[in-house]
């Protein structure tokens, strides 16, 4: 047991979780103090507040030992991204409640300033200091495989590649029937008895025991059993090699262990915090929309035959039917079994919908379905049911993407994935492209997808 090295990065850790909003409180005190502003009790509440995001975008999300950036432009880009996250929420929120005129703009300026550096400084000498650790070779823990396979190979490779994982790996064992090979060279697959593995393990001190063979044979039960004998920690590697991991991480039902390998990532704490952004945007951005959809359906209405609003039923989070709202912007409301796509110089879209459709206005009813809860500002792009029902017969794990409500955009959009799937790689690309959203959904992937959009509004070849 390494209990120095396990003291010491706990520290660390705990460290690394506090200083965000420790900086980010003193920081904005010192800003006040060097303007002689005085620190009421609205600065208190900024403080709390902010202190609290903070922690929320930077402090609590950090990232294992296995996982922290090696480089700090890295790290300091990924710092500036999420502190830009935490001003722009602030100011919406001084927005919304008109508050903002009570504090001293030079000092707000030299706080949203400042603190980006410092924080880039302390959390490098921070997460220096754990890769250190980690990596030292005095705190590394003695490995060995059990088995070849593809997880194992994929194992032997991240420990060999990655010192901060604190692993050394010692010995692979090879335990199928098969002559013993020529002595090899350390790492690479031995070939032993059954009954020799523990007896190494014991006999070398090893602290971990990597078993990457089927769990329910009778060899690896033997292995098991001689581990027993040992103080190695002992793992077994699951063989999801041929599994597309969509939020994988494992769990237990009443004492019984169970593998997720599919599941949606926006569970418990997550789920509240993307539908409570969900609803502060859209409400703001429904309030500022108002005169512009207003200006928008007298243009529909004045201009070409039928209702203002298009609605079509399409497919929600699980799998669900709702209705998805639009302006028109064709002289057809096709909501059938068969609905045919928009084409580049389509003559079913009308005048007023061809702008439409070029700068995204005729997606601003979406706020009401994302106020109503069936859809989200962001996540994969709810289509036509006759689509839904077309692609998922052909597009492997394309119904995944119901995992999460659908959204006004979402990760394909941004990439290029907007518009017509006129071919079935189209559809397979978009649908990648929504797995790898939910894959690594976070609250600032959101942010980052919604900034794009806003770029992309006025320039964007796909939207037609």
């Amino acid at each position: 047991m390494h209990t120095k090295r396990d003291i010491e990065l706990t520290i660390l850790t705990a460290l690394r979780s506090a200083l965000p909003p420790v900086v980010s409180t003193a920081v904005l005190v010192a800003a006040a103090n060097a303007l002689d502003v005085r620190f009421t009790q609205g600065y208190v509440v900024l403080a709390l507040l902010s202190a609290m995001l903070v922690w929320i975008a930077i402090g609590r999300d950090q990232p294992p030992s296995s996982a922290i950036p090696a480089s700090p432009l890295a790290l300091a880009g990924q710092t500036v991204v999420e502190w830009s996250a935490v001003v722009a929420t602030l100011l919406l929120i001084g927005y919304a409640t008109k508050t903002s005129a009570g504090f001293s703009r030079l000092a707000l300026f030299l706080w949203f300033t400042i603190t980006p550096p410092i924080l880039i400084v302390a959390l490098t000498i921070v997460h220096t200091w754990m890769r250190a650790i980690t990596a030292s070779p005095r705190n590394a823990r003695k490995a060995v495989i059990v088995g070849e396979s593809q997880m194992g190979e994929r194992l032997a490779a991240a420990i060999e590649a990655r010192p901060e994982l604190g692993l050394r790996l010692e010995r692979v064992f090879d335990v199928r029937e098969s002559p013993l090979r020529p002595a090899p060279r350390k790492g690479d697959p031995a070939a032993v008895g059954r009954e020799r593995i523990s007896e190494y393990v014991n006999r070398c001190r090893i602290d971990v025991a990597f078993i990457a063979l089927p769990i329910e044979s009778a060899d690896t039960r033997a292995i098991l059993d001689g581990l027993r004998d040992t103080t190695a920690s002992v793992y077994v590697l699951p063989d999801i090699a041929l599994y597309d991991l969509i939020q994988a991480r494992s769990d237990e039902i009443d004492g019984i262990p169970i593998i997720a390998l599919c599941e949606s990532p926006l569970q418990g704490v997550r789920g509240l915090t993307k539908r409570g952004t969900d609803l502060v945007f859209a409400s703001l951005l429904t309030l500022c929309a108002l005169p512009v959809m207003l200006g928008i359906a007298a243009a529909i209405k004045l201009t070409s035959r039928g209702p203002v609003v298009f609605k079509q039923h399409r497919y929600g989070l699980d799998g669900e039917r709702i209705t998805v709202y639009k302006f028109r912007t064709m002289t057809v409301t096709e909501n059938g079994r068969k609905v045919r796509q928009a084409r580049r110089d389509d003559p079913r879209v009308t005048a007023v919908g061809r702008f439409l459709r070029r700068t995204s206005l005729d997606e601003l009813p979406q706020l009401f379905n994302v106020l109503g809860g069936s859809m989200s500002l962001v996540g994969p792009r709810p289509h036509a049911v006759a689509h839904n029902e077309q692609y998922r017969k052909l597009v492997r794990g394309y119904m995944v993407r119901h995992k999460v409500a659908p959204g006004i955009t979402g990760l394909a959009q941004v990439n290029g994935c907007r518009g017509e799937t006129a071919t079935l790689d189209d559809m397979r690309r978009r649908v990648e492209y929504d797995l790898e959203y939910l894959r690594h959904w976070c609250w600032l992937l959101d942010l980052k997808i919604l900034a794009k959009t806003v770029a992309l509004l006025f320039r964007d070849e796909r939207a037609y």
